[in-house]
């Protein structure tokens, strides 16, 4: 991706929130997912979030949310490297959605870790770091359920 300046930088990252937010929306109400629906639409809340912080920056403004973050390290347990990319249908399982999921954020932190590259501002770098940082929970939450929910089955 070829980007002219941070604007454009900016208004990208918030289209894929935006996306984001509405992928965590959907499947909230999906009744094949009871027990998940809660969990997705905090998943919605924290993109939206993220949406409202890249909004700010792109605006000139400072969040006190950032400014006031603490950093601290994420594992990567790497289960979306092995997992291959693929688009929601209509009838996937459960273990199918959480891996299209875990995909996703995982190429969210590789998005935020690209941008990161390129931001030209302390105030930018450091909301990239906290993107991040907050993709790579949603990435470890998943890849955990995922697991807890294989090893139910047996696998």
């Amino acid at each position: 991706m070829q980007f002219k300046n941070m604007g454009e930088i900016l208004d990208f990252a918030m289209e894929k929130e935006k996306e984001a937010v509405e992928f965590y929306r959907f499947l909230s109400k999906k009744k094949s997912l009871s027990g998940s629906k809660e969990m997705f639409a905090d998943f919605a809340r924290e993109e939206q979030k993220h949406f409202d912080m890249l909004s700010k920056i792109k605006s000139g403004q400072t969040d006190k949310a950032v400014s006031e973050y603490r950093f601290k390290w994420i594992p990567d347990i790497k289960r979306s490297n092995y997992v291959v990319e693929t688009a929601y249908q209509k009838g996937m399982g459960y273990n199918e959605i959480l891996m299209l999921a875990m995909k996703r954020e995982e190429k969210a932190l590789a998005l935020y870790n690209n941008l990161l590259k390129k931001a030209e501002t302390d105030a930018a770098k450091k909301v990239f770091k906290i993107l991040c940082q907050e993709e790579a929970k949603h990435k470890l939450a998943l890849e955990t359920l995922y697991d807890d929910y294989m090893a139910k089955m047996g696998d």
